[in-house]
This record gives C-alpha cells, sequence and structure tokens, in this order.
C-alpha cells in the first residue's frame, strides 16, 4: 500500500496511554482535573482485577450508574462496570478525611 503525503499533521490529540484506553468521546474537552476516581474498599470475588486500598479511574457511565455500578479500568487495563459499594469515590473520601480531620482539632 502507497501513502502519499498531502500536508502537515496537526491537531493530533492521544487518545491511549499505558495500558488504560481512555473513551475518546466521552474525555474530549475535560481537563485532567475533571476526572474522577474512586478506592477500592471491597474485593470479594474480584482478586484478580481490583486492588483494596488502590485508587482506580472511572469512566462516566449514567447507564451503569443508574443500575447502581460504576465503570472502572480494573488491573486489566480494560474498564468494567462494578457495584458502587465496592468504591469510595474521590469526593466522599476527601469529605471523610476533612470531617477526620475537623474532629481532631477539635480535641
Amino acid at each position: 500500500m502507497d501513502f502519499e503525503i498531502i500536508g502537515e499533521i496537526t491537531n493530533v490529540e492521544t487518545i491511549a496511554t499505558d495500558r488504560a484506553v481512555t473513551n475518546h468521546v466521552d474525555m474530549k474537552g475535560k481537563d485532567k482535573e475533571e476526572l474522577d476516581f474512586a478506592v477500592c474498599i471491597n474485593n470479594t470475588g474480584y482478586e484478580a482485577s481490583l486492588e483494596v486500598g488502590k485508587l482506580y479511574r472511572l469512566i462516566p457511565d449514567d447507564e451503569a450508574a443508574s443500575h447502581g455500578y460504576l465503570r472502572v479500568i480494573d488491573e486489566s487495563g480494560e474498564d468494567y462496570g462494578y457495584s458502587k459499594s465496592r468504591f469510595l469515590r474521590s469526593s466522599e473520601n476527601e469529605a471523610r478525611v476533612n470531617s477526620a480531620r475537623a474532629a481532631n482539632s477539635e480535641k
């Protein structure tokens, strides 16, 4: 197969890095600060796929959320739906840490 160069390559966007492939449609236009993460707090039955205490990247998925699931990029590097009870979302975790700090500062 022959290729012809017809011009300069511009507007290159990375859509995959390392083992985790980002969802180009969902992530387009999002800043890194807007990415959502969760800590695994229960990996029972999924020991090969999830590690307790590890931070996992969440993929936006309204359908999964409507059924009580989070779409997570797990140890396989692929995204799968897991029950949200297995995770503590980063915003929830920050709230608990701030609450604990406040309680300790009052003592």
